[in-house]
């Protein structure tokens, strides 16, 4: 087959062996055709090593071997030789190290090169420099993960500028994708207009102030991550990206500060916006209530204060909203769960809000995961949570979560939000089917989580029976509250949960036996309650530890004693929801008592000798008289046992 000239095996499970008579690899082989223009054999199963034979297809326009396992192979010019029509490479996921000659100028002028997970540090890569028409020609430049280090080189900014004319047959510059992420890059990022729609310099160590750059080219949706980095002072320069029709912007886990602008009203087509772990501060820009087509929004771990602004119902479109630890106040608002009806993951987590639990929230019919821990939160449940149909029927996976997400780096920002929050454990990291861009994809996602995190408020009477309709559930957590009266009865019915904590609270009676229908429970908590009587048995609850169940009024049987409970709290003082037991408060105030009596006695005693001359003088006497009197006392010590040694030695 000597004359073919394309050939895609990509996405297969293709493997060619080592051949045992010649000792190269089957993809050697194809550098005897010499009019390949197409090589793709990307996401298969080749290793070995590749010949330096393959620069011998000269003609080879496109070469794409991503997704391989050609680890440890190193990859010199001499591969690249003869590749002088050479528009596209990727060479992504193939763990190879590009090694070339300071000074090694490529023969070809490239339109996208993907090297993602490739060895290219620890210097940034200088053969990227040594001709000019390489980057005008480029657009697409994807070196993440890539083990570069250091600064950015001098010339890399001028590689983006457009000259006002270009000699006949030099491509015009239309770099529109440029992925740095994953990496240690650090210093400053230049400030300069750059063309692109694509900007990701995530997981580097870029500091300074955010970069003056701005994004001329107007491409459909444009993205700009720059999370995970030492940016800090004022986040105003976002307010130069007004050209573009901007998806996603990521500045999260910054050192950002102050009052975010308020020009949000420039961003009609933000997708995704995540501000979260930052140190901004007052109260939300109102321009965010412009953002009709938000679908996500963290401004999680901030200082933001106030309480929840009116104009953000108008983003109803918001399926993921973490707003967790800041510090607003208020009530939770009512239009929550009748404007923002498409919520999936509602985080108000470490804030400062205050009243009862609204019954429109009930009308997130899709939500999956409720964080309204460590608030003031006070009345008992609404009974209606029952209608939060994602944790009470089990929904098909595409009917789950499916998503229009608009780029790989809204999915990205995602994950990262869900990650951090306390909820998210990476043992729930599981394939959620996406739809992008019209087409269905497989990513790794972690909305399968089925979770409501109501600790550390000051809720009231017994857990609804309601709650027990919702079988999908997977994490409960009603620790540190008020509850009283007994455990739910029905508690069995929840077969999929894992996580159950309800303690530190007031409930009392038998533990339900059906409880020891819940296999797949992994981490439970029932510690510091009123429960008495015998644990249920089963294999998985006598598999936990005692201190799971410590703290309560007889509870006996295994795993705290064969028929005895462990140590009980001290009669008359009860354990309470909210509350550390006495025998810690006693601690806890005994050594606090301690340390404030030595730092007012230490120096309450030296600041009145320092300053008060008089009895600093009066002091030092004192101490030179008594120094004068040990002496006296030791020496007439000293002199009596000798008389009496004398009169003994005299007597002998």
């Amino acid at each position: 087959m000597k004359a073919i000239q394309e050939l895609y095996l990509n996405d297969n499970l293709l493997v060619l062996a080592e051949n045992q008579v010649r000792g190269d690899s089957g993809l050697n082989e194809i550098g005897k055709l010499p009019y390949f223009r197409v090589l793709d054999l990307g996401y298969n199963l080749l290793n070995g090593s590749i010949s330096k034979s393959i620069g011998q297809l000269s003609n080879l326009h496109v070469l794409r071997l991503a997704g391989n396992s050609f680890d440890g192979d190193v990859i010199s010019e001499a591969h690249f030789s003869n590749f002088y029509n050479l528009g596209k490479l990727d060479l992504s996921y193939t763990s190879l190290t590009l090694k070339f000659k300071t000074g090694w100028i490529p023969p070809f002028q490239l339109s996208l090169l993907k090297l993602c997970s490739c060895k290219l540090g620890p210097r940034f890569p200088d053969w990227l420099r040594t001709q000019m028409e390489f980057l005008l020609c480029l657009g697409y430049l994807d070196i993440s993960a890539s083990g570069i280090s250091g600064s950015l080189p001098y010339w890399f900014s001028d590689k983006f500028q457009r000259p006002d004319s270009l000699p006949y047959g030099i491509c015009v510059p239309s770099l529109r994708y440029i992925n740095m992420s994953f990496n240690q890059i650090s210093g400053t990022f230049p400030n300069i207009s750059i063309n692109i729609g694509h900007l990701d310099l995530s997981s580097n160590n870029f500091s300074g102030p955010l970069p003056h750059f701005s994004l001329r080219f107007s491409d459909t949706w444009s993205t700009i991550n720059l999370s995970k980095n030492k940016f800090n002072g004022s986040t105003s320069p976002i307010c130069n990206f007004t050209e573009v029709s901007l998806a996603l912007l990521d500045l999260s886990n910054n050192q950002l500060s102050g009052v975010v602008p308020d020009c949000f009203h420039s961003f009609r087509s933000l997708t995704a916006l995540n501000l979260g772990d930052n140190t901004f501060s007052g109260s939300l820009p109102s321009s965010l209530g412009s953002l009709t087509s938000l679908e996500m929004l963290s401004l999680r771990g901030n200082k933001f204060s106030g309480e929840l602004p009116l104009y953000l119902q108008n983003c109803r479109e918001l399926k993921f909203l973490d707003l967790s630890d800041n510090e607003l106040s208020g009530e939770i608002p009512m239009w929550l769960g009748q404007r923002i009806s498409s919520l999936v993951f509602l985080s108000l987590q470490r804030n400062q809000f205050r009243g009862r639990i609204p019954h429109q929230l009930c009308e997130l019919k899709y939500l999956q995961i409720l964080d309204l821990s460590v608030n003031k939160i006070s009345d008992s449940i609404p009974p209606c949570l029952k209608n939060f149909n994602s944790m009470a029927k089990k929904v098909n996976l595409d009917r789950r979560i499916e998503l229009h997400l608009l780029d790989q780096q809204y999915v990205s920002s995602l994950i990262d939000v869900m990650y951090v929050s306390s909820l998210i454990d990476v043992r729930y990291v599981d394939e959620a089917l996406i739809t992008w861009k019209g087409t269905k994809q497989n990513y790794p996602q972690l909305g399968l989580l089925l979770a409501i995190d109501l600790s550390c408020n000051k809720l009231t009477g017994e857990i609804p029976e309601e709650l027990s309709s919702l079988q999908e559930l997977v994490a409960l957590n009603l620790s540190r509250n008020f509850f009283a009266g007994k455990i739910l009865q029905k508690i069995g019915h929840l077969r999929q949960l894992e996580v159950l904590d309800l303690s530190r609270n007031k409930f009392s009676g038998n533990i339900p036996t059906s409880l020891s229908e819940l296999t797949f429970l992994s981490i439970l908590d029932l510690s510091y309650n009123d429960l008495s009587g015998k644990i249920p048995t089963s294999t998985q609850l006598q598999s936990f530890d005692p201190s799971s169940f410590s703290h309560n009024r007889g509870l006996c049987g295994p795993p705290v004693s064969p028929n005895l409970s462990m140590v009980e709290p001290p009669p008359g003082k009860p354990a309470v929801g909210g509350e550390e037991d006495s025998d810690d408060q006693f601690m806890k105030w005994f050594y606090t008592g301690m340390g404030l009596g030595f730092v007012v006695g230490f120096w309450g005693f030296c600041g009145v000798v320092f300053f008060k001359r008089s009895w600093r003088h009066s002091y030092y006497r004192y101490l030179d008289s008594a120094k004068d009197w040990v002496l006296y006392v030791s020496f007439v010590l000293l002199k009596t046992r000798l008389v009496r040694r004398i009169k003994g030695l005299s007597r002998m």
